[in-house]
């Protein structure tokens, strides 16, 4: 044995009776193998310092030093003065402190360690005698005293009858698998042309639960995002196939998600990108509407960026703008989503920001309740004057995210308080503002779709705002506002609430049309092929265009609505289907007129469809709003990695974009370049 070994034992010999050899030696044995394990090898001692390691004696009191409760300590020093070595179970590391025994606060009374936790004066002293004494090689017993261990020797003395060991403490999830229904999300970024969180300091997440190492190391995040999977629309053989049909889609989620995933330094998924969304995005100057139809579409056909053989059918929408004082009154339900996993600084302090942002756009005649859902739902607000701002707000700021998200008792107690609130002539609408984690309930979109079309026949309008992401189910969020002849829209910064909640209000709460579809015949005379470029979520049968109880997309007061086909002339080098030896007979016809558009929309409580319809011609120039409408088309197609673009490049859509950016009063073009600057760099 070495000579650190021998002083021990001469100075505990001196101190206690002599044991019996055996007793002592498997003592010794247990105790050395407590102190590798403590140290975290059961192959050696980790070093403590900068220091090379001098002797058993100063690894037991480096072993004492990472021992941080007074209990601890008492118990310890007591147990090495008399040879002796208890068990502790349930060892956690703690950062900056070692390893920390848990015990509980039932088990520390119980071994009446409860009045000598937490000693710092005593922690103080003991480290300065630690400094000292790394400067000798050994350290006797009688040399612990004199270094001003006094006192917790005399404490070790004064200990009544050996402690019983605590009661193994039950194991809890950690902090990994807490967060695999719960998932950390970032902090709200501003937009890229300058917008703000408005966020304060104190809405931070301020948690102070230590995780325990093995978290530390290693914080899975379980990615439960979902997106409507659907493919890119094919060419389709216009002899063969020559109707398109699909419901007109005014929501820009999918824009702010993408824009969300950027921002995080990843491309968006490819489901995530919805390439009509990316395009609606943008104000755009088209022709308002003349007398007293609700919108005028404008169809055009231009070339296209992309194939120089092939040509874009560009379809425009203005929706009539009325004035404010014309609008009838308001009813609002806010259907807030309180889960656990809304507990993020991007989810619900968001959330209560945002709506924040609209009350100052009602008036006196608008109503607004609030209802939340986490563990069951409950209205937190009953309908109040909109004008009352400061009880609606105090409202907003006692909410609290905590528990399962009981999504179908949510929605059946918000329609519940719609109906009690509805007059005749006024506007209604559910807004349910929610990460889309609906794990309590009706959790599959199908289940969901079918629920809100039985609502949405009293009249009440359903819209639905998307917050955070880890756990985004856009799929189930898509699903509700197609339903629930409302809009779908995702907030990742307290800027794109003020686009989507100030500066686009009366068109996301005002409807001036529903179920609004189009339709387009192709001329096989002028046409070879055609595709649909987006819409891939919202394509009808084509028996579904005269059928008034066949659900569609709502256009709301100021909204506009963009489509493009991209086509392949007769005779184009671009076409890709080869002609069919025997079934296909050579169209004739004016090849002058390429198609034919047709739209059916319903006013606001009607239920018979009003119809609308005009030639496609060709000739019409390309218009640096079209350029623009283009440009986002073609970087939508680059995020989905579209086989159609042949060696166009993110390049050619930043310089076509620059090009037509015209006016931009709120940046939003600027921004829309930015992004496919990133998206460029991420994706080489």
């Amino acid at each position: 044995m070495s000579d650190d070994l021998d002083d021990l034992k001469a100075a505990m010999q001196a101190a206690t009776p002599r044991p019996d050899a055996a007793k002592k030696a498997a003592d010794l044995a247990l105790a050395r193998k407590n102190f590798a394990d403590l140290q975290e090898s059961r192959e050696g001692a980790r070093p403590t310092s900068d220091r090379e390691q001098a002797g058993f004696v100063r690894g037991v009191m480096n072993m004492i030093m990472r021992i941080n409760t007074r209990g601890a300590l008492t118990a310890t020093t007591a147990l090495v003065a008399l040879g002796l070595v208890v068990v502790v179970p349930d060892w956690q590391s703690v950062p900056g402190f070692g390893v920390q025994p848990v015990v509980t606060e039932g088990s520390q009374r119980e071994t009446g360690l409860h009045n000598t936790i937490g000693n710092p004066s005593l922690l103080d002293r003991r480290r300065q005698n630690l400094e000292t004494s790394n400067d000798k090689d050994s350290r006797s017993d009688e040399s612990l005293r004199e270094s001003g261990d006094t006192e917790v020797a005399e404490e070790a003395v004064a200990l009544p009858a050996p402690v019983p060991q605590a009661e193994p403490v039950p194991a809890q999830p950690s902090v990994a698998q807490k967060r695999q229904e719960e998932p950390v999300d970032a902090m709200p970024e501003s937009g890229l042309a300058g917008g703000v969180t408005g966020l304060s300091a104190g809405e931070a997440n301020t948690s102070s639960r230590l995780a325990p190492m093995s978290d530390l190391h290693q914080q899975p995040q379980i990615n439960t995002e979902a997106f409507p999977d659907a493919d890119p629309n094919p060419f389709k053989i216009t002899s063969e196939e020559p109707v398109s049909t699909f419901s007109i889609d005014v929501d820009t989620a999918a824009y702010a998600v993408v824009r969300s995933s950027l921002m995080r330094g990843q491309l968006p998924p490819k489901d995530a990108v919805r390439i009509e969304e990316i395009v609606n995005y943008f104000p755009y100057d088209y022709a308002p509407p003349l007398g007293d139809v609700p919108f005028e579409p404008t169809v055009s056909v231009t070339g296209t960026p992309w194939n120089p053989d092939t040509r874009l059918v560009h379809i425009a929408i203005q929706g009539e703008q009325p004035a404010i004082e014309d609008r009838p009154p308001l009813n609002l339900v806010f259907l807030i989503d309180t889960s656990g996993s809304m507990n993020n600084p991007s989810k619900l302090p968001l959330l209560k920001r945002s709506l924040a942002l609209m009350l100052p756009q009602l008036t006196q005649a608008d109503q607004v309740a609030i209802v939340t859902y986490a563990g069951s739902a409950g209205q937190v607000l009953e309908p109040t004057l909109a004008t009352d701002r400061d009880t609606i707000l105090a409202a907003l700021e006692r909410l609290d995210a905590d528990g399962s998200t009981a999504g179908q008792a949510g929605l059946q107690q918000a329609y519940t308080v719609a109906d009690g609130m509805a007059e005749d002539g006024e506007v209604t609408r559910v807004i349910l503002a929610t990460d889309g984690d609906f794990n309590v309930g009706l959790s599959d979109p199908e289940a969901l779709k079918d629920f809100i079309a039985k609502k949405r026949d009293s009249g009440t309008y359903l819209s639905v705002m998307g917050f955070g992401r880890g756990n985004l189910d856009d799929a189930t969020m898509q699903a509700l506002a197609q339903n629930g002849n409302g809009q779908a829209s995702y907030i990742d910064t307290l800027s794109e609430a003020q686009k989507v909640m100030v500066d686009q209000v009366t068109g996301a709460l005002f409807p001036i049309a529903n179920d609004v579809k189009i339709q387009v015949e192709f001329n096989p005379a002028a046409v070879a092929e055609y595709r649909l470029i987006g819409y891939e979520t919202r394509v009808l049968n084509r028996e579904d265009f005269n059928n008034d109880r066949v659900d569609a997309g709502e256009i709301g007061a100021g909204h506009q609505v963009t489509a493009m086909y991209e086509i392949t002339p007769v005779g184009s080098p671009a076409r890709l289907s080869d002609p069919l030896r025997y079934g296909e007979v050579a169209a004739t016809g004016d090849s002058s007129e390429l198609g034919y558009f047709k739209l059916r929309y319903k006013r606001p409580g009607e239920t018979t469809s009003r119809l609308i319809e005009q030639r496609i011609v060709t000739g019409t120039e390309m218009s640096s709003e079209k350029q623009f409408a283009a440009a986002m088309a073609g970087f939508g197609q680059l995020l989905r990695d579209e086989a159609y673009l042949g060696d166009w490049s993110y390049d050619d859509a930043i310089a076509l974009a620059n090009g037509a950016s015209g006016e931009d009063p709120f940046g939003y073009r600027a921004e829309a370049v930015q992004m496919m600057r990133l998206a460029q760099s991420l994706s080489r």
